[in-house]
């Protein structure tokens, strides 16, 4: 089973105990984490479930492994024949994740109604 789910302004692909680099969440190393939004579900062999935007009851949990920083990213800059020349790194903070469990948990209260649609007629 794998889910999508958006963190960090960003969109992840998941699957179960996978290790993911994401943007930095508060915790500790062993700390959980439950991702309330989920946009999509998916089985093998099966249609995806896609939500609109959101699956309603689906949840990711999952546990910090390590906080840590991004590779270096350097910025130069230069103008030509100016003697103009600046360089500048930046390393972005960033947290480790692995994914504990997929839940695809609908609510009752919702899957009751959609079963039992309300019929009107109009005696007159």
């Amino acid at each position: 089973m794998f889910a999508v789910i958006k963190t960090g302004g960003k969109q992840y692909r998941v699957n179960k105990d996978e290790i993911i680099s994401i943007e930095r969440l508060q915790g500790d190393a062993g700390s959980k984490i439950v991702f309330d939004e989920v946009l999509m579900l998916g089985e093998d062999g099966k249609a995806p479930t896609i939500g609109a935007p959101l699956i309603a009851g689906a949840k990711v949990s999952a546990e910090v492994v390590e906080q840590t920083r991004s590779d270096k990213v350097t910025v130069i800059k230069f103008r030509r024949r100016q003697n103009y020349h600046r360089t500048k790194g930046h390393r972005q903070f960033q947290t480790l994740v692995k994914i504990t469990d997929i839940s695809a948990k609908a609510p009752k209260a919702a899957k009751k109604a959609a079963e039992e649609p309300a019929v009107e007629t109009n005696e007159e």
